[in-house]
């Protein structure tokens, strides 16, 4: 299995994607995804953020971020469970206790397993669904709260459940010279009609919906960090694209732009 460290890093350069950028789309900061990438755990604020910063960041570039979670718990925090001494009673105790009843050396054997099942059964319901990564299949995620257009307004530290991400990150990579029109919900339009330059796609952006028109197949789209080839066409090509995945326009539903 490789190692959590090494996944991510060599997802982040599939996806050419520098520190810098995923600090501003995950809301963690540089120096803890430089520490997840070379695993120096104690650099980190606690096994908590840890497990957090990990299914975030995993998530973020196309990884399985539970699966990191559970190769760091199982690499990095194995429980130990300690052998439990039953209480020992006085010679006199042992020597007291007749045919009338229970001796109290039974009792205290009787309690001490009482106590070892209920913290055996509290332990087990603990690592089922009682952490931080829950057992129930739902992931938690940095809060990122939104404003009117869809674009992150503070990267919030404390995390909620999520069941399904609601919008769609995307960010144009032109290999040549290409023309793209963009469209997001709410009727913006990001990109309104222009011929872009190698170097010049812009930042990540983030909408619930994009339709795109590009004049050719000269760009790259990373759509939620996962880089994805465009056809070389020459009479134009377009998409629309939603958290449920890409789906290709055929002509007469394609965006138009007023350049």
């Amino acid at each position: 299995m490789p190692d959590i460290g090494s996944s991510l890093r060599e997802a982040r350069m599939r996806a050419r994607i520098d520190i810098t950028e995923a600090e501003a789309d995950t809301k963690i900061r540089g120096k803890y995804l430089r520490a997840l990438e070379n695993e120096e755990w104690d650099l980190l604020p606690g096994p908590t953020f840890v497990k957090s910063f990990l299914r975030t960041y995993g998530d973020y570039l196309g990884l399985d971020g539970r699966t990191l979670v559970e190769q760091f718990k199982l690499s990095y925090e194995q429980p130990e469970l300690q052998p439990i001494a039953p209480p020992r009673g006085s010679s006199d105790q042992r020597r007291r206790g007749g045919g009338g009843g229970r001796s109290p050396g039974r009792r205290g054997w009787l309690i001490a397993g009482l106590i070892a099942a209920l913290l055996i059964g509290l332990f087990l319901l603990g690592r089922g669904g009682g952490d931080d990564e829950g057992g129930s299949g739902s992931t938690t995620a940095p809060r990122t709260t939104t404003g009117g257009d869809g674009e992150p307004d503070s990267g919030d530290e404390r995390t909620t459940t999520t069941t399904a991400p609601k919008l769609v990150r995307l960010r144009i990579v032109p290999t040549a010279p290409v023309y793209a029109c963009l469209q997001a919900a709410g009727g913006r339009t990001p990109v309104n009609g222009v011929i872009l330059q190698p170097g010049q796609g812009g930042p990540t952006r983030r909408s619930s919906r994009f339709q795109l028109t590009l004049g050719n197949g000269d760009a790259t789209l990373i759509v939620n960090g996962k880089a994805r080839p465009v056809p070389d066409v020459d009479d134009g090509i377009g998409y629309e694209i939603t958290p449920q995945g890409v789906r290709r326009l055929p002509a007469g539903e394609r965006p138009t732009c007023s350049s």
